[in-house]
């Protein structure tokens, strides 16, 4: 035990600690003088006790993850979101928490990790030789499509969407033909084109398609002027970061309540506008460190399995981190997905903190000669 601790990743876990510090000092300034004050404990709280499933899921060796215990917890994060359909709580109009006592679970966020998972073990029956269509490529899909598909149902588009950026990177990393990416690819814009066509030239047919609550966010987003109170959000989120300039400011903007889930979805506001374009880059760099040092354990890593592991998960943190981002700077449609490590929330900041836990689980077992054969059957 002593000797895998010692194998620990430094880096990373200062790295954590800082976004930690940020995520704490955010909550605080969104919820400071609110209903909601002192939620920053709670978000400290929150850090300290999942350090704890992080540091186990770091010790035991990953390879028995994305073993046959991979299918086990698929099935049974799928069983979950059948369930949610069925007994799930309402809040705000979406169907996404099973509540335990006094606690909610959000069964959708485990699901990037256990699908991840799933495809891990998919990926390494090929040992690195290029992925056939049928016998491959279909069933990876497959496994991110049925997730994605009942989490649409919730409905869940930010989420959802997650689940295709997780599947594009472990397709690249698992070896494809590049004919086959460009087909996904040219696939994903011709629907975004179709979806932009349709909107301007028969937005009755467009409805017909899409969600009324996702139908207003991509017209808030293409024509913000078109519908002022739908609007609100995007233009004082833009409004706020904008304001805060290089150094920031006194946070006019979520101080005075313009800007819902503050302390949440939108938290990445509560930085651009409180501490401005030096804030923000803070953060971006921190992200960037931590993605870098994912990259290295990629490359240092022996087995297969374990690059495919860690790029699974460095597609989920990085889409997570562009989508949120992107749109509360007006370069993507507004969607509910949390900022990794920053955003308050228990269920998103577990599943952040168990994949931070795979990846040093792949750095302190990538000198484990003994399972190197069984990795790469």
């Amino acid at each position: 035990m002593a000797r895998l601790i010692k194998r620990l990743d430094v880096l990373t876990l200062l790295i954590l600690a800082c976004l930690f510090a940020i995520s704490t000092y955010a909550v605080y300034e969104a919820t400071s003088g609110t209903r909601l004050n002192g939620l920053h404990i709670n978000n400290l709280t929150l850090q300290g006790a999942f350090c704890v499933p992080m540091l186990l899921i770091a010790l035991v060796d990953y390879r028995l993850f994305v073993g046959k215990a991979a299918y086990f917890l698929y099935a049974a994060r799928i069983g979950m979101l059948v369930l949610v359909q069925a007994i799930g709580e309402n809040l705000n109009g979406a169907v996404r928490w099973l509540r335990v006592g006094s606690v909610q679970i959000q069964p959708s966020e485990l699901a990037k990790i256990v699908t991840i998972l799933l495809i891990c073990n998919l990926l390494r029956r090929r040992e690195g030789e290029k992925l056939r269509l049928i016998r491959d490529i279909v069933p990876i899909v497959a496994v991110a499509a049925l997730p994605t598909y009942l989490i649409m149902k919730q409905p869940d588009l930010g989420t959802a969407l997650v689940f295709i950026g997780i599947l594009l990177g472990m397709l690249w990393i698992g070896n494809i033909r590049t004919s086959f990416l460009v087909v996904f690819a040219g696939a994903i814009i011709a629907i975004i084109w179709m979806t932009l066509w349709l909107f301007h030239s028969d937005y009755s047919l467009l409805s017909k398609f899409v969600e009324p609550h996702q139908l207003t966010r991509i017209q808030t987003f293409l024509d913000p002027t078109s519908d002022p109170d739908k609007s609100w959000h995007v233009r004082n989120a833009i409004g706020a970061v904008g304001s805060g300039q290089f150094y920031g400011d006194d946070g006019f903007y979520y101080k005075q309540g313009y800007i819902p889930y503050a302390y949440s979805d939108s938290i990445y506001v509560i930085i651009g506008e409180r501490f401005g374009f030096i804030g923000s880059a803070v953060l971006l760099l921190l992200y960037f460190l931590l993605i870098y040092r994912m990259i290295i354990i990629v490359g240092e890593s022996r087995d297969l399995t374990g690059s495919y592991l860690v790029v699974g998960l460095i597609s989920m943190i990085v889409f997570q981190i562009f989508v949120n981002i992107g749109m509360h700077i007006g370069l993507l449609p507004l969607t509910g997905i949390s900022l990794p490590f920053i955003s308050y929330g228990g269920s998103s900041l577990l599943v952040n903190m168990i994949a931070v836990g795979l990846v040093l689980n792949v750095k302190i077992h990538q000198d484990d000669s003994a399972w190197r054969g069984a990795g790469a059957r």
